[in-house]
């Protein structure tokens, strides 16, 4: 019996970092509308999301350090609850991006709206598909779908660094828009950090599937 209340504990556990999961998407999604569309009615939306996150974030903590201290789990059920710590950090950084985008498109309120040669909507599509499958990996304990994500954060770092050079080019060139450059800037680096925090919820499953430690040799595939 004790056992199996350890199971239905960890389920417990994982069903709420899922739920927080499914705020930090929306989070980021909504911020990204706001700054698409400039409806600043859905910043306010984000600003109560995120404060939902940083409520759901103290919870999870709070429930695997309980585990952690009564039960000294071992083996896959320890990793389990290590990842759901770290990947608890992860949503909440999310979270926090999302804020960051929303307060670009605050910033944007009363500058002229021009068309800029890049493509933010793709950039964001492309976050949105590695932090879903991320946690699709989670939900079905699927370190090979995790791998996936790994190979999606080159092409989002890439994307980055164009929006980078070619903003900058564009300032050079008309420094005339420059706010509207700059805070797209800010969201391209924003949704890059948002990817780099799905690469690490990846890793982390991988952690707990296979209890093997992928950081380092991701970083190293990136530096070759």
């Amino acid at each position: 019996m004790p056992r199996i209340h350890f199971h239905q504990q960890l389920i417990a556990l994982k069903d709420k970092l899922l739920a927080m999961a499914a705020l930090s998407q929306q989070a980021l999604s909504l911020a990204l509308e706001a700054y698409l569309t400039g409806d600043l009615g859905l910043c306010e939306h984000v600003t109560e999301i995120e404060a939902a996150i940083n409520a759901a974030e103290r919870d999870v903590d709070e429930m695997a350090y309980d585990l952690l201290a009564k039960e000294q789990p071992m083996a896959i059920d320890l990793r389990f609850i290590l990842a759901v710590i770290k990947i608890n950090g992860d949503l909440e950084r999310i979270g926090d991006q999302a804020t960051n985008i929303a307060q670009r498109a605050q910033a944007l309120v009363g500058v002229p709206h021009i068309e800029l040669p890049i493509d933010i909507p793709d950039m964001g599509e492309k976050v949105g598909v590695m932090i879903r499958t991320a946690l699709q990996s989670l939900l079905e304990a699927d370190a090979r779908l995790a791998e996936e994500v790994l190979t999606m954060d080159d092409q989002v770092d890439e994307m980055n660094r164009l929006v980078q050079a070619d903003l900058v080019d564009l300032m050079q060139r008309r420094p005339e828009v420059s706010a509207q450059a700059l805070n797209a800037i800010i969201v391209s680096r924003n949704l890059e950090r948002s990817a780099d925090h799905a690469t690490n919820i990846a890793e982390d499953v991988i952690f707990w599937v296979r209890g093997s430690d992928v950081r380092h040799q991701h970083s190293l595939a990136q530096a070759e």
